[in-house]
């Protein structure tokens, strides 16, 4: 991103007026109804096409168009920020968000709803990156294990939350209730946002004068990156590369994201800050963030479909197979990020990487078509549990070193992270639409830190 923020070096660190843990929680419910609201529609899509009048294959894309337009803003929000300002952008990613689920919920048609999707996607794109800078900023790193262990259910806990809640809404109410459903808690954010988050006084909003916009950069992101998203969801349907539209998309993506890389490290400005992928602590964060965020979306996803397309199960059935180890996951969490004041973060990364590696293993030996209810969430639990204890100190690892330019590479960090886990969610998300297109309408309703990384190199 542009150098947007200017700092002040030789002062002590500057830490918010309000109760730090309060922040933290606000900053965490806004991220956490972004990642729930991809995770809860899931379920409804044939709900949705049945009451719209669309196909299964054209309710997909109310997964899609969000996503695609996520991914799209979710890069550039450091570069938004140097305009508004960090609260004032946080409050009008919330607001649009918030405005677009009303609107997604009295949607007449599909045409509107997707239309009211993109809006959706593109107010919370900005909501993650934008927590994890507050939280950087907030707390001090002896803390900030602790911080991110709370914004780690944001990530970790809402994609197992969001097909229990959206099976329940659906089943026993409507389908428009699942972005209904973000008003009360939307507002309530909005409330505590405008109360208790304030600007640091080293952050200097920049006129327009005085930057441009990278006109390249953004095209070529945009472009490439809306590809991929499309190829990905839409692949598994159209048989990959046998489609010529697959083909068209591949080719896009692999020379539009080339050309951005190649572009933007030269960039005396750049939109999207490659560079920081020189420190090999924080390139070795994201990707270990990459590996377990897809492990955990690809069983997040195709657990719940196992259950209902060849078990039988409900949405709401099959959503509490998920939804026991999310409530355990909430108790580590807190407990993971004490631990790390005590225990080098690589213990506990290596600890965490084995017992989910068992886990793994111990699930492809005993998932089959006579599995039980209890069976099937105790092999959840031992898919799931293990993450905290990747997920959090990974997290932190790429935080810990900034010193005088905290807060820009604190945003730069959260961007990157933030679009590597959108990537890895749209990794997973075609396995869902082709399984999800096997439910007709009617039948869905009634199925029976390794160490401390230095980070601080933000050229």
């Amino acid at each position: 991103m542009s150098d947007a923020i200017s700092f002040t070096t030789g002062e002590a660190p500057w830490r918010p007026a309000a109760n730090p843990w309060l922040i933290a929680v606000t900053v965490s419910l806004a991220a956490f109804m972004e990642v729930l609201d991809t995770a809860i529609a899931n379920v409804a899509l044939p709900h949705i096409a049945g009451n719209l009048g669309a196909s299964n294959d054209q309710s997909t894309w109310v997964l899609t168009s969000y996503l695609v337009a996520n991914a799209i803003v979710l890069p550039i929000t450091g570069w938004l920020v140097s305009f508004f300002g960090r609260k004032r952008f946080f409050m009008t990613c919330m607001g649009i968000f918030t405005i677009s689920s009303l609107l997604c919920g009295i949607a007449p048609n599909l045409g509107f709803l997707l239309l009211f999707r993109v809006l959706q996607g593109a107010g919370g794109g900005g909501l993650q990156p934008m927590a994890q800078a507050i939280l950087a900023d907030t707390f001090a790193p002896s803390r900030r294990g602790l911080a991110f262990s709370i914004y780690g259910i944001t990530a970790v806990c809402a994609p197992a939350i969001g097909p229990t809640l959206g099976g329940w809404l659906t089943d026993n109410t409507s389908w428009r209730w699942i972005f209904l459903i973000n008003l009360p808690v939307g507002l309530l954010t909005l409330a505590l946002v405008w109360r208790l988050i304030a600007d640091p006084p080293h952050m200097v909003r920049r006129k327009r004068s005085e930057t441009k916009l990278d006109y390249i950069g953004f095209s070529l992101l945009a472009l490439g990156v809306g590809a991929l998203q499309i190829m990905l969801d839409k692949g598994q349907e159209d048989d990959w590369f046998g489609s010529h539209f697959i083909m068209i998309l591949a080719v896009t993506a692999g020379i539009c994201i080339t050309a951005l890389i190649i572009y933007e490290w030269f960039h005396q400005d750049p939109i999207v800050d490659v560079r920081l992928f020189k420190n090999a602590n924080f390139a070795t964060a994201n990707m270990m963030m990459f590996m377990v965020g897809a492990i955990s979306f690809a069983t997040t996803v195709l657990m719940p479909q196992f259950l209902q397309t060849l078990m039988g199960y409900t949405a709401q059935s099959a959503g509490m197979v998920l939804s026991v180890s999310a409530l355990l996951l909430l108790i580590e969490l807190p407990l993971v990020g004490r631990l790390i004041g005590s225990f080098q973060s690589r213990y506990l990364i290596a600890f965490g990487w084995i017992t989910l590696a068992i886990g793994m293993y111990v699930s492809t030996q005993r998932i089959d078509l006579l599995i039980s209810f209890r069976s099937a969430t105790l092999l959840r639990i031992g898919q799931y549990l293990p993450m905290g204890f990747v997920f959090v100190p990974a997290t932190t690892a790429a935080y810990i070193g900034n010193s005088s330019r905290q807060e820009q590479c604190g945003r730069r960090l959260g961007e990157l992270h933030s679009e590597y886990r959108q990537q890895r969610r749209n990794l997973d998300c075609h396995d869902h639409d082709c399984t999800a297109i096997a439910i007709s309408p009617g039948e869905a309703g009634h199925e029976d830190e390794y160490g401390e990384p230095n980070v601080s190199r933000c050229n």
